[in-house]
């Protein structure tokens, strides 16, 4: 009896071990990936500007000075954003949002770039209004954040839009609902919610109480 439950032990400490690890692992190899890839466009773009700056390896790539382009790039986000607020900078980069924003095909590209970022980080973010709605029955519930509180250019007077986030994915619908079937979160944090709906509700929500 004690030899049949050795390959189950064995397994269980194998699920064990692969909860603790799956993680660390993802998170590091994530993070690994972007540095990597953050890292290796400075060399490439300095190489095609001036191919005399960079020597080129071996293999015919230019040679890449670890942790560089990573530090390029963070030195150069910090330095825009540090400017932006200037009335020239300002005016430029409004130039050329305006002319991005006329321009046909890549109009669609750089409108919805801008719009994702905004919605997380920007001045107009739009998941920070979590939501209970009710979809597909009238005691079904599904996590979600509105996103427009006016639809009228949509002929809709009562209505909301309401995107419902996927799990374990970047995807998600947008819906259109009746403000009566949703409900608007107060203890919990977006961020809480956008993690409990991308885990597919197994992450731990932390209540937030309001000052009293």
């Amino acid at each position: 009896m004690k030899l049949r439950k050795i390959p189950r032990k064995l397994f269980q400490l194998f699920l064990q071990g692969l909860l603790i690890l799956a993680p660390i692992s993802i998170t590091i190899w994530t993070v690994f990936a972007l540095f990597s890839w953050i890292d290796g466009i400075l060399p490439n773009l300095v190489h095609n500007l001036a191919p005399s700056v960079i020597d080129i390896d071996q293999f015919g790539s230019p040679k890449r000075v670890p942790g560089l382009g990573f530090i390029v790039f963070i030195a150069i986000a910090l330095f825009v954003g540090y400017i932006s607020p200037s009335f020239i900078v300002s005016r430029l980069v409004d130039l050329a949002d305006r002319l991005l924003e006329r321009t046909p095909g890549i109009k669609l590209i750089y409108s919805t770039i801008k719009d994702f970022f905004e919605a997380f980080a920007g001045n107009k973010r739009k998941f920070d209004k979590s939501v209970l709605v009710s979809i597909q029955a009238p005691d079904v519930w599904q996590v979600g954040f509105i996103t427009q509180e006016e639809l009228h250019e949509f002929g809709l007077q009562e209505y909301v839009a309401v995107y419902v986030p996927q799990s374990y994915a970047f995807a998600g619908h947008l819906y259109f609902v009746k403000r009566d079937r949703v409900r608007i979160l107060t203890d919990i944090s977006s961020a809480d919610v956008m993690k409990f709906a991308i885990s597919g509700g197994v992450a731990e929500v932390d209540e937030q109480h309001p000052p009293q």
